[in-house]
């Protein structure tokens, strides 16, 4: 075999795509372990607390599965998902053929692109704040992708996939149903394909976030729209790779063909542990009433300790800036044990901000509090 045989003779793929953001955070990390009370880690924004007793039980009772699972997903899994959308987020219309079930949301959101046969010379618009996996999406078909919030200023040029994200990580922004129906109206016109990452939409502290699948939304049709959720934030089940997709018949059906092929297949028991999971309601009000008390408290500490904190109405962060370079206030909490992301790792309109989880335990985030306020 020759030497210069192999992936490295055309080009690693790891090459197209942007640097893993978080490696640039090693040294403010190893500076804030070193706090003599120990690190309070904001940064990645993980769940900490126990994954609900109703969820637990349902995967143990579920163990006992030696069969392949389908791609398409349970019947029961799926109809638990239409009945979620449907009881806590008024969408009407949706039936288990347009939901498919996917090992955590940034696996779809990364692969999107790639399943959907999107290439050099198409065109894919994600927010100018974004999560880095959109981006990643585009570069990893070799598409060309571009960070805005003004799809006008694409000028005639029609994206083949447009990206939203409401509520927004970083920032926690909500867009309003009209700015909504705005976006759905003027993919329709062009023939792009909307995808909303709604992945924070039981995150809400300020406002109600709307889906995309809500018929005042849509007017009623799904046509050229698609959701994803996950159940990592709302049910602590990071841990389980348990989301989904939902909206548009083809465009799911399409997924599914492609993704049959590739054996992307949830496990059996996640599949009952998630229909579990969406089933319940009292866990997410638990859950949220403890986020709500952690918010409140870093907020309130962020202030003091002379923060600004923008937008930050859902999600479970506080997008927070002193009007300085964001590496500069990393490096300003570092020195106090408290390790943050910096907003630019999110675009360039984040470089003067920094994103600040409330996902530690009460024990952790008291300890930022007392050395905010110190």
């Amino acid at each position: 075999m020759s030497d210069t045989a192999g992936p490295g003779a055309r080009g690693t793929v790891s090459a197209r795509l942007p640097d893993f953001p978080w490696d640039a955070l090693t040294g403010h990390a190893a500076r804030a372990r070193a706090h003599p009370d120990g690190v309070v880690d904001l940064s990645i924004g993980t769940p900490v607390d126990p994954t609900p007793e109703v969820v637990r039980r349902a995967l143990a009772g579920a163990t006992d599965s030696p069969g392949y699972p389908t791609t398409v997903g349970l019947e029961r899994t799926r109809q638990a998902v239409v009945d979620w959308l449907a009881r806590r987020h008024g969408v009407s219309g949706l039936g288990t053929d347009q939901v498919l079930p996917s090992i955590g949301s940034k696996e779809l959101i990364g692969a999107l692109p790639l399943h959907l046969g999107l290439g050099a010379g198409d065109l894919i618009a994600y927010p100018a704040l974004a999560y880095p996996t959109y981006e990643v999406g585009a570069a990893l078909v070799g598409a060309r992708a571009v960070a805005t919030d003004s799809l006008t200023s694409l000028g005639p040029e029609t994206p083949a996939l447009v990206w939203l994200n409401s509520p927004s990580n970083p920032s926690g922004r909500v867009l309003p149903p009209e700015h909504l129906r705005k976006v759905v109206d003027w993919c329709r016109e062009r023939g792009a394909l909307l995808v909303s990452d709604e992945c924070y939409l039981e995150c809400a502290w300020e406002t109600t976030p709307v889906s995309v699948l809500h018929p005042d939304v849509n007017g009623g049709s799904l046509e050229g729209i698609l959701a994803v959720h996950s159940l990592s934030k709302r049910s602590n089940l990071a841990g389980y790779r348990a989301a989904f997709v939902a909206g548009d018949t083809a465009v799911v059906a399409e997924l599914l063909a492609v993704r049959k092929n590739l054996g992307l297949i949830m496990p059996g028991p996640v599949q009952v542990a998630m229909a579990a999971a969406l089933d319940d309601d009292d866990h997410v009000v638990a859950q949220h009433a403890v986020y709500a008390a952690r918010r409140a408290r870093l907020r309130e500490a962020l202030l003091h300790a002379g923060f600004r904190v923008d937008h930050s109405e859902a999600s479970l962060y506080l997008w927070s800036t002193r009007d300085e370079d964001c590496w500069d206030t990393v490096s300003w909490l570092a020195e106090r044990g408290i390790l943050v992301a910096p907003g630019a790792f999110y675009g360039v309109a984040g470089r003067q901000h920094v994103r600040v989880a409330f996902t530690a335990t009460d024990e952790r985030v008291d300890a930022a509090v007392e050395r905010l306020t110190r």
